[in-house]
């Protein structure tokens, strides 16, 4: 531990122990809450200073920090020990809806079916596939449930099956630290070969040779940097290093096209690509450049026959998808296939021997385009609900006249549908199943719009039960995200029927930094423009209070990651708006985090935050920065979440943003910090287990409104 005396060391320690005594003595009754040390650290930068009194608690290893967050753990524990009987009973009702022995619809790749499987009371999926018919004897490749005994994470993060349908390579992450390890096994003796490499981002690409095989290994920063070239039975040490992404603000991945004909190595950065391609038939040879990377140019490649397909942000915001030759892959040659259009972006392909289908965003809405070749038409499908998402699914054969998808919305579950692009025919191949008395006609959906600050109207989607009345008295959770150009899609989860059928409103803001409305609702949410973001999300809580869908009182709100970002802003900037707050895994501590070079992200999102080594970064990202900016004044109700081993938000951001609102804030309000001591940024592995923490989220809201069943 850097800095400390060891007289401070067991001091702080017999403080911890101290209240972790009290917990245990004073468990019927509400214990007072653990108050970390204050060990004053001065920060300067532009002839600013910040003095961060938590910035120990970054010590990992340290043992008082592990104290410091059991004693958290346990302060939540027993300020919510009263209605542990109804997180079981919630856990429970969620659990019950969920179809426990249930299948993936299969799909036909290389003469196989491939499907996922769930057994009843089993936390992990059984991944299988059956030879030429899916009447002959079910073959399981990986069972999760028997691999992940004994751990109490357990992920599989990708798996590919050998061009000869005899092998199988496959990732590992028991940490919940995203640092994969790889295997492979036979397919036909059920043998692991003695081939393991650690330290992998998961992905794994074979070559065509049916004995090679690519991954991307990870830096100390958790960035993928190398791509590496494996032959399957030689040593680790002989695998030859075939691309080194030394620019620390791009990652590095690679993958084959669905042609199975090229494999490509990509580098990305929020504002930028570069690919390089080799035939999969010759993975001796080198990668060849498709296009030099630019600053500002966005694009990504697919391969049908002699043409590359490329979809692109050149001389085209919202992207554009462009086509050449495959002897000539600079830009100088590709020639348009579908042009930019300002009001819709261009969200993805998948590419038919007689069909191409697109897939777009026009006014916040997915959309998908058909393009016949034979009858050189083109056309979209069409969809009821007021909002809704449908993407595309499975697709792995040209030679098919289906295209598969699925649809969701706030009152339609997940549903996926075989396409015939030629008859226009429709085929339903498997609707989620809601187990109980669930009808969704009992309930409606809304797509509504807020005015903003600035004048621009925030589209939201609501979704509650059926005779709800206006009178702000209704219970209401609004969520949000609004970063990376990431939209928050307005799909079906029976999780929050819990909420619903007690009353409550759902509410989805699709606020600016995502890409709901095209490329320039993404522009309008980042760097300088960031603030937005926030402001967007008061506009439609306030919305939503003036039109009396609900009040103060009654009104939630709930972001995690870049979303709990949101939630700490909102916090500081409107919190009278909110009776109270959920902060998962949330992104706080802005300022010193983006100045960090040697944890996880920082270098990768200078593109989306700024650089605060840079004044003006420095200086605006300062401004919002939830941690720097809390405040002597009241907060409403919070429940901030984290994990230990969290690969994208180190665990101590919420922890140092909960000890100073202990410090700062003047009401008596719950604040509560429950960290995961086993996982990291997504939660728990397990199918069901993850809903416990759900359960704890609900209880929080219900609690604080008196809901007790």
């Amino acid at each position: 531990m850097k800095n400390f005396t060891p007289f401070i060391q067991l001091t702080a320690i017999a403080v911890v122990s101290m209240i972790l005594a009290s917990c245990q003595n004073n468990t019927q009754t509400q214990m007072k809450a653990p108050t970390a040390k204050k060990i004053p650290k001065e920060l300067t930068l532009h002839n600013h200073s910040r003095t961060d009194n938590y910035f120990w608690l970054n010590e990992r290893e340290n043992p008082e920090v592990i104290s410091y967050l059991e004693a958290e753990n346990e302060y939540t524990k027993n300020i919510l020990q009263h209605t542990e009987a109804f997180q079981e009973k919630i856990f429970d009702e969620i659990v019950g809806r969920i179809k426990q022995t249930d299948m993936s619809v299969p799909y036909l790749l290389n003469g196989y079916f491939y499907y996922t499987r769930y057994e009843e009371g089993k936390e992990y999926p059984i991944y299988c596939r059956k030879n030429g018919s899916l009447d002959n004897t079910e073959e399981i490749m990986l069972n999760v449930n028997e691999m992940a005994e004994g751990y109490s994470y357990f992920n599989v993060g990708s798996w590919e099956v050998s061009s000869n349908n005899k092998l199988i390579a496959f990732s590992v992450d028991t940490v919940s630290r995203r640092k994969y390890t790889v295997y492979v096994k036979n397919l036909e003796t059920g043998e692991l070969f003695e081939d393991k490499i650690s330290n992998t981002s998961g992905s794994v690409t074979w070559a065509n040779d049916n004995k090679t095989f690519y991954y991307a290994t990870k830096d100390e920063t958790l960035r993928p940097d190398k791509i590496f070239r494996h032959s399957l039975g030689s040593s680790i040490k002989n695998d030859k290093l075939v691309h080194h992404e030394s620019d620390p603000t791009y990652t590095t991945f690679i993958y084959k096209t669905k042609s199975k004909q090229y494999l490509f190595i990509g580098s990305f950065s929020t504002l930028s690509t570069e690919f390089r391609y080799l035939d999969a038939n010759n993975p001796e040879e080198e990668f060849q450049i498709f296009h030099p990377r630019e600053s500002d140019m966005i694009y990504f490649i697919d391969h049908y026959k002699d043409k590359f397909y490329i979809r692109t942000n050149y001389e085209a915001r919202n992207f554009r998808l462009m086509e050449t030759q495959v002897t000539t892959t600079g830009k100088e040659s590709w020639t348009e296939v579908i042009p930019h259009r300002e009001d819709v972006l261009l969200q993805g392909i998948e590419i038919f021997s007689g069909f191409l289908a697109v897939r777009e965003k026009t006014k916040g809405l997915d959309q998908i385009r058909i393009f016949d070749f034979t009858n050189n038409e083109d056309y979209y499908l069409e969809f009821d609900d007021p909002t809704y998402m449908a993407y595309f699914s499975a697709n792995p054969e040209f030679e098919s006249d289906f295209l598969r998808f699925t649809y969701s919305s706030l009152t339609t579950p997940r549903t996926v549908y075989d396409y015939n692009m030629k008859t226009k025919d429709r085929l339903l191949k498997k609707q989620e199943e809601v187990l109980g008395e669930f009808n969704s006609s009992d309930y409606i959906s809304e797509r509504l719009f807020a005015t903003a600050k600035d004048g621009k109207e925030i589209p939201m989607s609501l979704v509650y039960k059926k005779g709800l009345e206006k009178n702000g008295e209704n219970p209401l959770l609004i969520v949000g995200y609004g970063a990376y150009g990431n939209s928050s899609n307005p799909y079906f989860n029976s999780i929050r029927l819990s909420l619903l059928d007690r009353g409550f409103v759902y509410a989805i803001a699709h606020i600016r930094g995502g890409q709901e409305l095209g490329r320039h609702w993404y522009e309008d949410g980042k760097l300088f423009n960031k603030k937005n973001t926030f402001t967007d999300f008061i506009a439609c809580t306030e919305y939503l209070i003036n039109e009396k869908y609900t009040s103060q009182d009654y009104c939630f709100a709930m972001g995690g990651s870049a979303g709990g970002l949101l939630m700490g802003a909102v916090s500081n900037m409107a919190p009278e708006l909110y009776n109270g707050i959920i902060a998962a895994v949330p992104f706080v501590d802005v300022i010193t985090t983006m100045l960090d070079e040697s944890i996880p992200l920082t270098t990768g999102e200078y593109d989306e935050w700024g650089n605060p080594n840079d004044k003006e970064y420095y200086d605006y990202i300062l401004s919002y920065s939830p941690y720097d900016q809390v405040e002597a004044k009241a907060y409403p109700a919070m429940l901030i979440t984290t994990g230990l081993h969290d690969s994208q938000v180190q665990y101590w951001e919420p922890a140092k943003w909960v000890a100073k609102l202990r410090e700062k804030k003047t009401d008596d309000n719950m604040l509560l910090l429950f960290t995961q001591m086993d996982y990291g940024h997504g939660g728990a592995s397990g199918r069901f287990e993850r809903y416990k923490e759900t359960a704890l989220e609900y209880s929080f809201i219900f609690n604080l409104l008196g809901i007790t069943e």
